[in-house]
């Protein structure tokens, strides 16, 4: 809508330095995506190349292991958690990105949340392997399911 003082080509600048803007903005978040995905593919090489020179003997340990990369659902022993005043269930997805002797480690984290359902984790999440009640390889994030 033209403003009385202003003619259309000003109006037409106006625009295209908004859109110039919006541009900017999107290719920041590109880039910034870009990096976290790189970051991830470079700790899950990482992850891969110690464990595959180790002499593994536990065959849970080993299973562990070849879901490297894999999506998971973990369940851990604990009837609920709290985080930043949140009580929740125990229930986690992501892909693992390290195992270790004494834990597993996924990252990024969804965390199923009542009130937010698809939570992202801001940090890897450590579980250790004896706190594991029940997990499930291959699992699909989006899948949705109740939490009552």
């Amino acid at each position: 809508m033209l403003k009385p003082n202003e003619s259309k080509e000003e109006t037409k600048l106006k625009r295209d330095e908004e859109g110039k803007d919006d541009n900017k903005e999107e290719r920041k978040k590109e880039k910034k995506d870009e990096r976290i995905d790189h970051d991830i593919d470079k700790v899950i090489q990482e992850s891969i190349e110690t464990n595959q020179d180790k002499d593994i003997k536990d065959d849970f340990f080993r299973g562990l292991v070849g879901l490297i990369g894999e999506e998971i659902l973990i369940v851990t022993e604990s009837a609920q958690l709290n985080l930043l005043g949140q009580t929740f269930r125990p229930i986690f997805i992501g892909p693992v990105v390290e195992v270790e002797r004494g834990h597993l480690t996924i990252f990024p984290v969804t965390i199923k949340i009542l009130n937010a359902p698809f939570y992202q984790f801001p940090t890897p999440l450590s579980i250790p392997l004896e706190k594991i009640a029940h997990f499930t390889p291959n699992f699909d994030s989006d899948t949705r399911f109740p939490l009552v």
